[in-house]
């Protein structure tokens, strides 16, 4: 009969498959870093025009006392350019957003009219048509190098003195995979 053995493989050594672990997530952080955080868009604006609206709601109701509804709204349009500084990646357009704060600190925001809304803000308010141009659209590419601008419609439930005596007005444009941009529109 044989004696019976108790032998034990030997040990692996962990230490360098870790290394490599270690070294492939800080490889990746490094490049995600480099990728998320640099600012790769530049941009201005360039234009605004304004459009203060009264609106008076009647219902036909002669009644003493009765007061008739009245709505007013600011249709801001500001020129907007966007410019890629990026040599190697593409930026793609995800949303536009006004801010207006008034001078007592309230934040309005807004996003901007959608492109195929504003032929019925056309029909409302037709004077707003002269003031436009090609707008700047959602879900563009903005080629390396390349710039785009347009027109961005905001639209405010406020009166002209609260624009003329704002805080401060901006427009943020929103990318798929860089930082928004949020550009100052001037008093």
């Amino acid at each position: 009969m044989s004696d019976p053995t108790f032998s034990q493989p030997e040990r692996r050594n962990f230490l360098i498959p870790i290394l490599v672990v270690l070294a492939i997530v800080a490889a990746a952080f490094i490049l995600l870093h480099r990728f998320a955080e640099t600012r790769a868009a530049d941009g201005s604006v360039t234009k605004v025009a304004v459009l203060p609206t009264h609106t008076s709601y009647s219902n036909g109701s002669h009644v003493v006392g009765h007061v008739d509804a009245a709505e007013d709204d600011l249709y801001v349009l500001a020129t907007v350019r966007v410019h890629d500084d990026d040599s190697k990646l593409p930026l793609f357009i995800k949303d536009l957003t006004g801010t207006l704060t008034t001078q007592d600190g309230t934040d309005i925001t807004t996003s901007a009219v959608e492109k195929n809304d504003l032929d019925s803000v056309y029909m409302a308010f037709p004077s707003l048509k002269s003031m436009t141009g090609p707008p700047l659209l959602r879900e563009i590419e903005i080629a390396p190098g390349a710039s785009a601008e347009g027109m961005v419609m905001l639209h405010y439930s406020a009166t002209e003195a609260t624009w003329k005596t704002r805080k401060s007005a901006s427009v943020t444009v929103e990318f798929y995979h860089q930082a928004p941009l949020t550009l100052p529109i001037p008093q």
